[in-house]
C-alpha cells in the first residue's frame, strides 16, 4: 500500500473501472468530511452506481436507490461552501435546490465547473486513479452503470 500524507483523511475507492485515491480536505469542510468517513465506515458506499455520469462536467454517485434520490439515514447537512474551485478531479456533494440539504451524494468533476464554485461543498480532490473516473459509462443514467466496489479510510486498511 502506498504511503499517504494523512492515511485519516485520504479514502481508498475501487471501481469497476479500478482504483480511485481522494484526498480528503477538513480544513475545507469538516462536517461534510465527518459524513464521508461515517458513511465510509458504515460501508454505506460499497455497491453504490455511478448514477449520473456527463461527459465534460462530472460522474455523481451515493444514492442507495441509484437514481439520484435518496440518501443515508442521517440528516442532512448544513452547507459549508468555501473557495475551493470546482475543477478537475474536485470532489463535492451533490444537493436538492436548499443549499442545506447535501446528504449522502457526492460528484467527481472530469473538467472545469467553476460555475458551481460557492454554491456546492467541496470536501476533497482526486489524488491518483482519476484516468479511472474519466472510464466510467457515460448518462443520466448509464445504461450499464459502473459502480463503486468498496471504500475505505486508508488509516482502517491493513
Amino acid at each position: 500500500m502506498a504511503d499517504y500524507k494523512d492515511p485519516e483523511n485520504t479514502l481508498l475507492m475501487e471501481t469497476s473501472k479500478g482504483n480511485v485515491v481522494i484526498e480528503l480536505r477538513p480544513d475545507l469542510a469538516p462536517k461534510h468530511v465527518e459524513r464521508i468517513k461515517q458513511l465510509v465506515r458504515e460501508k454505506f458506499y460499497d455497491g453504490i452506481v455511478f448514477h449520473r455520469v456527463i461527459d465534460g462536467f462530472m460522474a455523481q454517485t451515493g444514492c442507495p436507490q441509484g437514481r439520484g434520490t435518496g440518501g443515508s439515514k442521517h440528516p442532512n447537512l448544513p452547507a459549508e461552501f468555501n473557495k475551493e474551485s470546482h475543477v478537475r478531479g474536485v470532489c463535492s456533494m451533490a444537493r436538492s435546490s436548499n443549499p442545506n440539504s447535501a446528504n449522502s451524494q457526492f460528484f467527481i468533476c472530469f473538467d472545469d465547473a467553476t460555475f458551481l464554485d460557492g454554491q456546492y461543498t467541496a470536501w476533497g480532490r482526486v489524488i491518483e486513479g482519476m484516468d479511472n473516473v474519466d472510464k466510467l459509462a457515460k448518462g443520466e443514467p448509464p445504461r450499464a452503470p459502473d459502480k463503486m466496489i468498496s471504500v475505505r479510510v486508508a488509516a482502517d486498511v491493513a
